[in-house]
């Protein structure tokens, strides 16, 4: 009984640190502001004219060249 017990509380040990991670990875993520960006041009080849590199990755955050949509 004592080891179900002990597998159980690991296994939710796990699960939420796992979900705290993949949160925070989300959270990251959503700190791209290419979509916002006045020179992303939403194309598969090109996604930007400044950075094609960087474009939609974690590279991106803070870029320099960043131009609000208007």
């Amino acid at each position: 009984m004592a080891c179900i017990t002990i597998g159980l509380i690991r296994f939710a040990w796990s699960t939420w640190k796992n979900l705290k991670k993949d949160w925070n990875h989300l959270q990251r993520l959503h700190q791209i502001p290419c979509h916002r960006c006045g020179f992303f041009t939403g194309e598969y080849n090109l996604k930007c004219t400044v950075h094609p590199y960087k474009a939609l990755s974690e590279q991106a955050i803070g870029c320099m060249d960043y131009q609000p949509n208007k």
